[in-house]
């Protein structure tokens, strides 16, 4: 007979328990290892037995093959997230209201105060900030990734380009949230990117320390630059002036104006700067760097600020250090208009002196208002420093009171100004035209700010992105309206928090989560804030101010939550009524880490690091209500009885039959008591860290636990045996839990764990087998709800996210996943090795500052093994079809040949049509990469088909592409190798005979406009004359704004 209160094995007195467990647990192993075998030959013996029985009987239905099919397990997919209003890791754009900008009607007054695009982890998200309303959630489910970094096109305010941390680049479309292009060039993520002013190209800036300038036109890469040695922290193009001159040949359409007047503007010209403390200046016409500056002296350089005209810059870094430029954009204009090298005698920037910033912290974001002469500097603590450019009326007016004190101060001291001193002083330094203006004190730590400049709207309107998951819109009086209100006021300008968007998430990490009884509420709560949710709107119902929550939990009726904080106290919460029934100092100040209802809704236990674990039994109590005399009825919790133990307690768990509490304390172990006599059951020893959390079966038969050692184990509680431990996670595991309510006998064992590096994994807690995993935080994952019946399981990370994982309706199979799991390693290592070959072909021109842009990833390989097989198959069967053709000429009554069953599947196209789909098919940003996989024996079939795509007029533009690319990538080979030269002739005929099509197709539409244009102002003239219009009307006809002469303007 063993004693009730000891595992099996374990008999005699308490003191000599512990090296019988550890003998007991050094025998363990050999004895699960044999029982393991031996449920495996039973397992395969009775399969085998079920087979022969179903062929005896000659029945392979279902039902007589049920007991040989491999299990299957429900799969779970990603649902809704919430409660991420902006990450840290990407910044923010300010936009107008679309009524203002989509419609393009300004009859309506616009009272809004525009929309804000924010990156969420791999989404992006539009917010209303007046409203606080979500708008549109843009999210590709192929990416993982999340946004790093956003950038909105000014001549199509509708695109907005978002980068990941892979080093992709998703270009979307504002009005439908779809995808309009996808770019992927960096290997690391992209920190910058910015849209030229015609919105033709993009420029990117990665970690990878290259830029990247993108046509988004062609939908290419043009080239990349290498110049700067660390991550790329700041880009701006350049606009600078076009000097036109009179066409020798013609007096149409060519702009005639004074001579050296700047007519037009453009953007050939890009400013960088890197974490290398330098400031670049390339040329992007003939790429090449014109310029290389140190931007900062203290090592780092953070930021880059471009004015509004252009002329100059701010450059920031570390120690509160700010560095003005001016740009001398005639000397770039010149320099654009010379032969390369030939006409640069300055340099184009020139450094203007150094501010200092009041915050000593590292700068990372400068931005100048786009209308107004204000600047605005922040770092990374709660503040963002704004600061007043002076006008040159001020400016000199601020030079002369300089002069004049330093004239007192020296007639007082009896000194005498020197002359050339006295001229030193009518120079203005940096000081004087840059201002500290006002310090605006955020609710957070400062992410990024962004200039809100609304029609109509006098005072300054500025938005910041702070890194505690909230969105702040601020309103400063401007120094124009302080000084008209009163002149000679020297106090500090007013501002105010306007509006925030802040109630759709928490301001700190959710450290628990708890459910409703029917899986509709989600309460969560961190320091500070408790959180109510619609679990099917995924909307916050109620925010209420609580203390620092560890715990929570619904009582039953879902109305009451209650929450236990790390100052020791229980607060009891009334959802319905928003107010705090009661606080309960239960622990005497120290904190409560777990509790748990009893199955029986009446009661609840809380565990606490004072050693101890309070049984509280709800009461209902009668309460008069003050100033009257009638009575409510109300909660109270009233402690029942206390179990102390010798260690803090983490973790509490009732079983699902009321027979066990299962309590995990700071000493590793999990101890066992009686629900009724609180007497111990089980010691259940094996983790070597604290046990984080605990959860029982349904059936109350078997225990899991979870630990900071990495590792899951399940326990028997019948005899406390450890069944199975597994290393679960690469990081502690958090929680773990079973379906409370499982719908089927199979769901029972299923576990859940969650952990810090950010998986949830489900377990088969039978067979103790990893079923699936599920990633999708950025973070580590801190609490975790599983749903009455597993139909939902909801996880709250320090990404600010709570993700919801819903059943979907495919089935997993265990062998099946593996393998997925195999092959996405083995094709992740591929492409990662062919991009590494790639590297190292392009290290042969590392010293170059100008390289092609490619990147080999698993799309273009799989592009480019698909056309490799195309053009095989392809060109076996064009030598088919050209034999029979040929031999046909003899023979009329040959018989036509059996082409490849692809072709017949493909109702029975060309190898030509075979050969143009599949290249038609690879994205226009992937072509030039996916080509590179083709080896070069594969080149003289492609080059065949390329030719005779350009001779029949198949997507002659793709062809010459593709035509043009391969000659550039293979070069030497081609020469060398000498063999193509008649194939690469007939391409070349090909193309020559298009290009002549098409350029008399153009000068035939060309002579056409010419005789359109003319009639046109022939007869507008004759009627001018016959009403009695004037003469000089002919000549004004053809003039725009500033005289200048336009050809066929009454056309357009």
């Amino acid at each position: 007979m063993f004693h009730r209160s000891t595992p099996l094995g374990l008999s005699g007195p308490p003191r000599d328990r512990p090296a019988q467990a550890r003998r007991y647990a050094s025998l363990s192993p050999k004895v699960e290892a044999r029982s393991e075998k031996f449920q495996a030959r039973l397992e395969t013996t009775r399969l085998d037995f079920q087979l022969r029985l179903a062929q005896a009987l000659g029945d392979p239905s279902p039902l007589a093959l049920a007991g040989i099919m491999v299990r299957s397990y429900r799969r779970y997919e990603p649902g809704p997230s919430f409660g991420t209003v902006c990450t840290a890791t990407s910044n923010t754009l300010w936009t107008p209201d679309a009524s203002s900008t989509t419609r393009g009607a300004s009859s309506s007054r616009n009272t809004g105060a525009g929309r804000a695009y924010v990156g969420a982890n791999e989404d992006v998200l539009a917010w209303d900030i007046k409203k606080g309303e979500l708008l549109s959630r843009w999210q590709d489910r192929d990416n993982r990734s999340e946004v790093t970094a956003l950038s909105q096109c000014a001549a199509q305010p509708d695109l907005v380009a978002a980068g990941y941390g892979d080093g992709s680049i998703r270009v979307w479309d504002a009005l439908t949230g779809q995808i309009v292009v996808s770019f992927n060039g960096h290997r690391s993520a992209v920190t910058h990117l910015l849209f030229d002013g015609e919105g033709s190209r993009l420029a990117s800036g990665s970690r990878d320390t290259d830029i990247i300038v993108w046509n988004l036109l062609s939908e290419t890469a043009e080239f990349r630059l290498r110049g700067h040695k660390d991550q790329i922290t700041g880009l701006v193009f350049l606009r600078t002036p076009v000097r036109r001159r009179q066409s020798p040949h013609t007096d149409e359409a060519v702009d005639v104006g004074a001579g050296g007047e700047a007519e037009e503007w453009e953007e050939r010209y890009l400013l960088s700067t890197s974490k290398d403390a330098l400031i670049k200046l390339w040329d992007l016409t003939a790429p090449h760097c014109v310029e290389t500056h140190v931007a900062q002296t203290n090592g780092e350089c953070w930021a880059l600020g471009l004015s509004p005209d252009g002329e100059g810059c701010i450059t920031a870094g570390n120690e509160g250090e700010l560095k003005v430029w001016r740009i001398d954009l005639d000397t770039l204009a010149k320099l654009g208009g010379s032969l390369a090298g030939s006409g640069k005698k300055t340099d184009v920037l020139a450094s203007q002196g150094t501010l200092q910033r009041q915050g000593r912290d590292r700068t990372i974001g400068v931005s100048f208002h786009p209308k107004q002469d204000y600047v605005s500097i922040h770092g990374s603590e709660k503040a963002v420093e704004i600061w007043r450019i002076r006008g040159g009326e001020e400016v000199h007016k601020h030079i002369q009171r300089k002069k004049r004190r330093r004239r007192e101060k020296a007639a007082a001291s009896g000194d005498i100004i020197a002359p050339e001193l006295e001229a030193a002083t009518d120079t203005p330094e940096v000081t004087d035209v840059f201002v500290p203006y006002v310090i605006v004190r955020t609710g957070g730590k400062t992410r990024s700010t962004c200039w809100a400049a609304q029609k109509g709207s006098k005072a300054l309107q500025l938005m910041v992105s702070t890194t505690n998951n909230q969105l702040e819109m601020y309103t400063l009086t401007t120094y124009k309206a302080m000084q008209q209100k009163s002149p000679s006021t020297r106090e500090a300008p007013d501002y105010s928090r306007a509006l925030a968007v802040d109630l759709p998430g928490h301001r700190t990490d959710v450290r628990t989560l708890a459910l409703s009884s029917d899986d509709r509420m989600l309460a969560s709560a961190s320091s500070g804030q408790l959180k109510i949710w619609n679990l099917r709107t995924q909307s916050c119902l109620r925010t209420l101010e609580c203390g620092q929550a560890l715990c929570s939990a619904f009582l039953p009726g879902d109305r009451i939550v209650l929450l236990g904080t790390k100052t020791g106290e229980l607060e009891v919460w009334d959802i319905g009524t928003s107010t705090l029934i009661e606080a309960i100092p239960a622990h005497e100040g120290q904190a409560i880490w777990t509790l748990a209802v009893h199955p029986d809704g009446k009661s609840v236990v809380t565990g606490s690091a004072d050693k101890s674990a309070k049984f509280w039994r709800f009461d209902v109590v009668e309460e008069e209500i003050p100033g009257t005399r009638r009575t409510t009825q109300r909660l109270k919790l009233t402690q029942t009885c206390q179990l102390k133990l010798a260690d803090d307690i983490l973790s509490l768990c009732f079983s699902p039959d009321q027979r066990l509490l299962a309590v995990a304390t700071l000493d590793n172990t999990v101890k066992v008591f009686f629900t009724d006599s609180l007497k111990l059951f089980l010691t259940l020893y094996g983790h070597k860290l604290p046990v984080l959390n605990l959860s029982i079966s349904s059936d109350s038969k078997v225990i899991a636990t979870c630990s900071a050692d990495k590792n899951v184990r399940i326990w028997g509680l019948d005899f406390g045996d450890c069944h199975k431990a597994f290393f679960a996670h690469n990081d502690s595991v958090m929680a773990v839990g079973f379906i409370p309510h499982p719908v089927e006998r199979d769901e029972g064992r299923t576990l859940f764990s969650a952990s810090k590096d950010g998986v949830l994994k489900s377990w088969d807690g039978e067979k103790f087998e990893q079923i699936q995993r599920l990633e999708g935080h950025k973070g580590e994952v801190w609490a975790m709800a599983v749903g009455r019946t597993g139909e939902t399981v909801i996880t709250a990370s320090h990404d600010r996210s709570i993700r919801t994982w819903q059943l979907g309706d495919d089935l997993v199979f265990l062998e099946e996943e593996r393998e997925k799991e195999l092959e996405q390693q083995y094709e992740s290592t591929l492409a990662a090795n062919m991009d590494r070959d790639y590297l190292d072909e392009e290290g042969q021109q590392a010293d170059a500052d100008v390289a092609a842009a490619g990147k080999q990833t698993l799309a273009t390989l799989t592009h480019g093994e698909k056309l490799i097989e195309a053009l095989e198959l392809g060109f076996a069967d064009l030598d088919l079809m050209q034999t029979y053709t040929q031999a046909k000429v003899s023979n009329p009554n040959l018989a036509y040949p059996q082409r490849n069953p692809v072709f017949l599947a493909l109702n029975n196209i060309s190898a030509d049509q075979h050969v143009l789909a599949t290249l038609r098919k690879i994205p226009s940003p992937a072509l030039n990469d996916a080509l590179l996989v083709i080896p070069f024996s594969l080149l003289p079939p492609l080059f065949t088909f390329l030719g005779r795509f350009l001779q029949q007029g198949l997507q002659p533009e793709l062809s010459w592409r593709v035509a043009y690319f391969l000659l550039q990538a293979h070069m030497q080979a081609l020469v060398a190798s000498g063999g193509l030269r008649e194939v690469l002739g007939e391409v070349l005929e090909a193309y020559e005979g298009w290009l002549e099509r098409e350029r008399r197709v153009v000068g035939f539409n060309l002579a056409g406009l010419e005789i359109m244009g003319r009639e046109v102002r022939e007869g507008e003239v004759g009627v001018e004359g016959f009403v009695g219009g004037d003469e000089g009307r002919e000549e004004e006809m053809g003039k725009g704004k500033g005289g200048r002469k336009r050809g066929f303007g009454n056309v357009a």
